[in-house]
């Protein structure tokens, strides 16, 4: 950055010098026309002097010789009068003022001579004006870029500091971090501690970043502490306890594998979606395991699988499940996510007129924009990469899309179906970020009903009022029948701190349900 700045400064250092060269050259230039202007009035006075000793002679040549010619013909008059056939004295009266004429003519003509002897042709004084008024023009604007340049020179110096202060206390803080900060860990000493060797840690840590790293290798140490442990104390029967872990004693640990742990979460979501769900979650998860395990195993496997995907968050059924199952997430946002994937595949097996399990690129592009109306071409660009699009792909390249809904045995999804979730939570945060804009309040500040209720249509203008109404009573956590209509005068006593009406919105299934400025009509 310091040589680019050396660089601007010197170029305009150049820039300047350039000017003021051109400036010089110009007044050079004035000076010489300056000069020539002096010189030809000097020729001029000087001609204009000889001409008047010369015009002086003549009118006195020009004055004798006329005399002489009057003298001849008033002679020739004289002696032979009849043969103009005119009267001599009428002819001398004529004579007479014919040359007082010629007289005041002559007075006249050496008037105009002397007063305008020294005027330039109008032309020649429009063309010099025009030349200068176009140099002036050209000084005043040189001049101008000239202030500019400086003011400009000025500033870039003033950031130049700037810069340099900013680079002092960067290089001093780096000093700082350097001294003070811990070293970068070597991941790789965990090849030979994690079970398995290198190749499952190869596996384990491709494409996570130091803070993932953390949690995998936090994990496999979880593991291997949970099992040792052959029992669990119960932890009481308190309020603040889930229900489905209230005990007092000690209960078995079962030792379940990963495998089975994700198997039997994915065998209480299928009985759970065929249910009417008419029981809380947590109710509804004790009541599978007893029906399961039986009453007297129940609590035991409560625990331990409780134990297992509090412990195993980098595993997308174990976190999801837990997440629903502690309350911090509703069971339709997974219920919504699992129906979007079954779509797209369906989407995919239509366009698969072959039924050979393959599609083009161009459908799979065709069937990501038909299903997301509303996500931005560079996200369904994410999705197709994910899929297996790459810049050398061509719309004819053929995908076996059946293999982007695959499952390894412990659950964890194609990085495909990953993406979809990715960008699913993205957009909540930036629907809800959208929100609090439109509100243009701070996140201790309360918020009414009613304003929640204008922002969601401003933002989203197609949500339909089915939706709105759902939004609202999760973000104030009120029964259906105590919602009030829309200009019913309790609306505006109902209230809550935005931080709180957003996160409870967090929890649920909400997304953007049209664009947010309404389409032209056609």
């Amino acid at each position: 950055m310091r040589a680019e700045e050396r660089y601007e400064i010197t170029m305009l250092k150049k820039e300047k010098m350039n000017l003021l060269k051109l400036i010089d050259k110009k007044n050079e230039e004035k000076i010489s026309l300056q000069s020539e202007v002096s010189k030809l009035r000097k020729n001029l006075a000087e001609e204009y002097l000889r001409y008047l000793t010369e015009r002086d002679a003549r009118k006195i040549l020009i004055a004798d010789l006329n005399e002489l010619r009057y003298q001849r013909e008033d002679m020739s008059l004289a002696q032979s009068p009849g043969i103009w056939g005119e009267d001599p004295v009428k002819l001398t009266l004529a004579l007479k003022m014919t040359r007082q004429d010629l007289t005041r003519t002559q007075m006249e003509l050496n008037t105009m001579k002397a007063n305008f002897g020294d005027v330039v042709p109008r032309r020649d004084f429009e063309m010099q004006e025009k030349t200068n008024k176009d140099l002036q023009e050209q000084l005043d604007s040189l001049r101008d870029d000239y202030e500019e340049v400086c003011k400009e020179h000025e500033i870039l110096l003033q950031l130049h500091m700037t810069t340099l202060k900013e680079r002092d206390q960067f290089h001093s803080e780096l000093q700082e971090i350097q001294r003070t900060s811990t070293p970068r860990p070597d991941w790789s000493k965990c090849e030979d501690v994690v079970a398995g060797g290198p190749d499952r840690w190869q596996m384990l840590a491709e494409g996570k970043n130091s803070d993932q790293l953390v949690d995998v290798l936090l994990e496999e140490i979880g593991e291997g502490l949970l099992r040792e442990k052959d029992f669990f104390p119960g932890l009481g029967y308190g309020e603040a306890i889930p229900p489905f872990l209230r005990f007092d004693g000690i209960v078995e640990n079962k030792k379940p594998t990963k495998k089975d742990v994700v198997n039997l979460l994915k065998d209480a979501w299928k009985q759970r979606l065929v249910e009417e769900q008419k029981e809380k979650f947590p109710d509804f998860f004790f009541n599978f395991l007893e029906h399961r395990f039986g009453p007297g195993e129940a609590m035991a496997w409560a625990y331990t699988i409780f134990e297992n995907i509090k412990l195993f968050r980098s595993n997308e059924v174990m976190s999801q499940f837990y997440a629903v199952l502690m309350g911090k997430r509703s069971e339709n946002v997974y219920i919504k996510q699992k129906e979007t994937v079954a779509q797209l595949l369906k989407e995919m097996t239509n366009a698969d007129s072959q039924n050979e399990g393959l599609i083009t690129m161009e459908h799979l592009s065709t069937v990501l924009k038909s299903t997301f109306p509303f996500k931005k071409e560079e996200k369904i660009q994410e999705l197709m990469e994910a899929g297996g699009w790459h810049p050398n792909s061509s719309n004819a390249d053929l995908l076996n899309y059946r293999s982007l809904f695959t499952e390894d045995e412990e659950g964890q999804s194609t990085p495909f179906v990953q993406k979809l979730w990715e960008q699913y939570v993205d957009e909540k945060d930036e629907y809800l970020r959208e929100l609090k804009q439109e509100l243009g309040m701070e996140l201790h500040n309360e918020v009414t009903l009613p304003q929640i209720r204008e922002a969601l249509i401003s933002i989203d203008p197609s949500l339909e009022k089915q939706t709105l109404n759902s939004y609202l009573i999760q973000a104030f956590q009120l029964p259906m029948t105590e919602l009030p209509e829309e200009g019913e005068e309790k609306e505006e006593s109902i209230v809550v701190q935005l931080k709180i009406a957003l996160q409870r919105l967090q929890m649920i299934d909400i997304r953007r349900m049209g664009s947010r400025e309404p389409e032209p009509a056609s």
